[in-house]
Parts: structure tokens; sequence; C-alpha cells
């Protein structure tokens, strides 16, 4: 198993550690213990990717292991948000749906793909918007620690709407860009 690979079991690895600090509350500081870790994970889905393409390490299980790493990991920070109320409901549940659908359809697409011999290659769009939802996940465990250590000024209100800005771009960027994955690739569903 080479580097890159290391750094997706890695990933992995971090999010029940993440989960744990964000949701214990018996230290006031777990939220930046997990804020922190989620950090390091965001980091090393960067790194893998560098390492992978610079030194040639790009091979099918790193593909499937860094994927399936970014998904998970931003989907529970998602859920911890949405379910804590950090993003209030009903819209936390609303976003982490649009942005489940969205993977399960991609993930359908390349399914499809894969069954015709036919790679579907990520796009520009599709990585902007997984900065901006990681960006929007760092933003939103922060919020969570001014909510826990009771942070009331109008420093965290106009973070706060900074939060739904940012979360807001992350959802729309979610549904261009895989309506713009099936646009492009509208060809693999023809049939033979």
């Amino acid at each position: 198993m080479n580097l890159p690979n290391k750094l997706s079991i890695l990933r992995i690895c971090f999010i029940p550690f993440v989960m744990f600090f964000y949701l214990q509350t018996f230290w006031t500081w777990g939220k930046l213990v997990a804020l922190v870790l989620f950090v390091l994970a965001v980091l090393t889905d960067t790194l893998d990717g560098y390492i992978a393409r610079k030194y040639n390490m790009v091979t099918d299980l790193g593909k499937l292991l860094d994927t399936n790493a970014d998904k998970i990991l931003i989907l529970s920070a998602l859920l911890m948000v949405a379910c804590d109320g950090t993003i209030p409901a009903p819209y936390g549940v609303i976003i982490a749906t649009i942005i489940i659908g969205r993977d399960m359809v991609i993930s359908a697409f390349r399914q499809i793909a894969a069954s015709k011999n036919f790679v579907m290659a990520a796009d520009k769009l599709g990585k902007i918007k997984a900065i901006i939802t990681d960006i929007a996940m760092v933003m939103f465990i922060l919020l969570a620690y001014f909510y826990t250590i009771a942070l009331d000024n109008q420093f965290v209100y106009v973070y706060e709407i900074c939060c739904y800005v940012v979360i807001g771009i992350a959802t729309v960027l979610t549904i261009w860009s895989m309506l713009n994955y099936i646009i492009k690739n509208r060809r693999v569903l023809k049939q033979d």
C-alpha cells in the first residue's frame, strides 16, 4: 500500500475522533480539538492527491479510498452540525440531503460509465464545491465552539451570517456541479 492510500485511510481514522470530541459534553474545549482534527483530516486529502500525482502513485484503490474518505468526512461533519442545531433545523437536514443526493447521483453515473468502459473525469467545479464545503464545515465547527463557551456578542452574530452564506454557496455549487456533471456526461445514459 502506497503513501497516498495510507493518508486516505488515516483520514477515515480521524473521523471517529472528530465526532467524539465534537459530540462530548464534559470538556468545553472538545469542539476545538474536533476542529483541529478535522483540519488535519482535510489536509491529508490535499497531501495524498499531491503525492499521488507528483510521484505517479495513482491507483484504483487510491481513487476509491480518496473519494469515499472525503464523502464520509464531510457528511459526518455536516450531520454533526445539523443534528446539534449549529445549522438550524430544517436547513441542516435539507443541505445534508442535497449533498448526499448529489454524491449518490454521481456514484450511479460512474458505475454506469464503468460498465461501458467509459472514464468520467472529475471536473473543476466539483473540486471548487469540495473546497467551499470543507471551509463551511471548519467555520461551523468553530461556530459550535463559540456556542459552547456562550460567546454572545456582535462578532458571533456576524460570524453566523458568514457561515450561512458560505454553506449556501456550497449548497448551490453542489447542485450546479451535479447538473454540470450530468450534462457533460449524458452520453453515458444512451443505450448501445
